[in-house]
């Protein structure tokens, strides 16, 4: 219930603050490629429950039908507005509305695509899934660069099923093992400065 709460009391006022950002995005993606603002996509929620997040489109709208579900390095699919959204994180900001309505948190695992989520060991997949997944956790940090990292790999699709995946689910498990509000606030102060220093 704290947690809830802190999340509405954070998110709520963010998206008032942050609307003229927002609006300012919004107008940019529509000025720079044709399609929608948001990009949305089916996730794994809390208990495997189905969600659609929202992102700021940072690819070509047909991205989804011409390419894989990952991204690696330089993808030619990404728009100018895109690389720079992607690269500050401003692509994650709509997901402020998924806080709100309750499907994500500030803080907690990253959600998955489905593809994905059926990987999941039994066991771990239970514990993941059994909080709700957030915007920020230890794996989106330590995988800030993770498209860099995939465009080196021989196999990208391996590299990740196989190396960054595992990785991410360590990280997820140990959130659920700690979970507390001063762990979110950690994690929240350690997102802003790797933001901002870029490392």
């Amino acid at each position: 219930m704290i947690k809830r709460l802190f999340d509405i009391a954070i998110a709520g006022p963010s998206l008032l603050l942050l609307s003229p950002l927002l609006l300012a995005i919004a107008a940019w993606i529509k000025l720079d490629s044709p399609g929608p603002v948001f990009f949305r996509q089916e996730r794994v929620g809390r208990g495997g429950v189905l969600f659609r997040i929202h992102k700021f489109r940072t690819m070509c709208s047909d991205a989804p039908a011409i390419g894989p579900q990952i991204t690696v390095g330089d993808d030619p699919r990404i728009t100018r507005a895109g690389r720079f959204l992607r690269r500050a994180k401003l692509d994650e900001l709509p997901q402020l509305i998924d806080v709100l309505a309750g499907t994500m948190s500030l803080v907690g695992p990253r959600p998955e695509v489905p593809r994905y989520v059926a990987l999941y060991p039994p066991g771990l997949r239970d514990k993941v899934l059994s909080v709700r997944p957030g915007i920020t956790d230890r794996a989106s940090i330590e995988f800030r660069d993770e498209n860099a990292l995939l465009a080196a790999a021989a196999d990208p699709e391996r590299e990740y099923t196989e190396v960054v995946l595992p990785a991410k689910l360590r990280y997820a498990a140990d959130y659920v093992d700690h979970a507390s509000l001063g762990h979110d606030l950690r994690l929240i102060a350690l997102t802003i400065k790797t933001l901002l220093l870029g490392r």
